[in-house]
């Protein structure tokens, strides 16, 4: 994979997600900051009350040109290359 994981981390999240974070970087801190808080009690599945979390990463990376996808004329997602998005943000992860 030859992306750049800074550009990915500053990529910007779409408005209104459900951690409130401006870019990649800052949802992930908060994804982990949510964590930390809740330890046993951290909910995979509704991390920040809301299921399909994942999904606002998705957008923004489709947005941002990183992965292949489509989001509706709402600003809602609708598909892309789950595994693509999953493993750059993996590597992401790993660059912070």
């Amino acid at each position: 994979m030859n992306v750049d994981l800074t550009a990915v981390l500053n990529c910007r999240m779409p408005p209104g997600n459900d951690a409130g974070a401006e870019t990649i970087r800052d949802y992930l801190k908060a994804l982990l900051a949510e964590l930390w808080r809740e330890k046993e009690r951290f909910g995979g599945k509704r991390p920040f009350g809301n299921s399909g979390w994942e999904a606002d990463v998705y957008i923004a990376l489709i947005i941002g040109g990183f992965v292949e996808g489509s989001v509706d004329e709402d600003g809602y997602y609708e598909d892309c290359d789950e595994a693509a998005a999953d493993a750059l943000i993996a590597s992401a992860i790993q660059a912070l």
